[in-house]
């Protein structure tokens, strides 16, 4: 009975690690194919598209973005790397726009897994918020002020003025925090922990190594 009982589980198990693994792969796709960014609703909607029903544990964030890579390996080998190497070097140009505010480059471009979608997302650093808008100003780029929230700690969220323009058909996506918060970055929705950031001299060494 102990023996029939294992097995009834381990079966169990794994059709489940099967189907958390179609709905990751489906909402991967969902993602790469209509810019959906928001994983939650990416893996709801793929649960919905496979017929699954709402009592299944859907895949973590993790699992969506490692079915988003393999995704892009198999059917993207070509376009999205190059679409990568483009967004990183305007990611560069803005950065160096932006080299008073110290710019921490953060988010799919520096991860890797952008496409022709994705934004370049910054993080400024400025004890006057309104700083980098001045700047946007005096240059003459219009902009879309917004703000973000953000999570800190596990159990607090801040709101942060952020910024929309466009540079060369590429979406510039920018949230100024504090100069204090060069040292606390917020946390990553894919796994709770602090977002990696970059800052210029990091991304250089990624376009150098990425010409070698």
């Amino acid at each position: 009975m102990r023996s029939r009982t294992s097995s009834a589980s381990r079966h169990t198990t794994d059709r489940e690690h099967d189907l958390r693994a179609r709905i990751a792969a489906e909402a991967a796709r969902l993602i790469s194919e209509s810019g959906l960014r928001d994983y939650q609703s990416a893996k709801r909607k793929a649960a919905e598209r496979l017929g699954v029903g709402a009592d299944v544990a859907l895949p973590k964030n993790q699992e969506i973005e490692d079915a988003l890579r393999t995704h892009q390996r198999l059917f993207l080998a070509e376009e999205q790397p190059r679409r990568l190497r483009d967004l990183r070097e305007t990611a560069h140009e803005a950065m160096r726009f932006f080299a008073d505010f110290e710019p921490r480059l953060v988010g799919a471009v520096l991860e890797g897994t952008a496409d022709r979608h994705s934004a370049v997302c910054l993080h400024l650093f400025s004890d006057d918020p309104d700083a980098p808008a001045r700047l946007l100003d005096e240059r003459g780029i219009p902009y879309e002020a917004q703000t973000r929230r953000m999570r800190i700690t596990r159990a607090t969220h801040v709101e942060f003025p952020a910024m929309l323009f466009s540079a060369d058909g590429t979406t510039i996506d920018v949230t100024v925090f504090p100069h204090d918060h060069l040292r606390q970055a917020p946390l990553d929705r894919i796994d709770n922990l602090p977002m990696r950031r970059a800052a210029l001299t990091a991304l250089e060494q990624l376009l150098a190594d990425e010409s070698d």
